[in-house]
């Protein structure tokens, strides 16, 4: 019984941790900030292409 205990209390600590860590990142909207980043990485990347438009 005390091991079942130990164990169901590691498992309600990690998912404390896991709600807790997706909280601060939808309060602060940190996977948008991300993305924004990301976006911009990669128009950098892909505005300094010589543009090849031909109809």
């Amino acid at each position: 019984m005390l091991k079942a205990l130990k164990i169901i209390g590691k498992i309600c600590k990690v998912c404390c941790i896991v709600v807790g860590v997706l909280f601060v990142i939808y309060f602060w909207n940190l996977d948008q900030k991300l993305m924004e980043w990301a976006y911009r990485r990669v128009n950098e990347i892909f505005d300094r292409k010589k543009e090849n438009i031909s109809f």
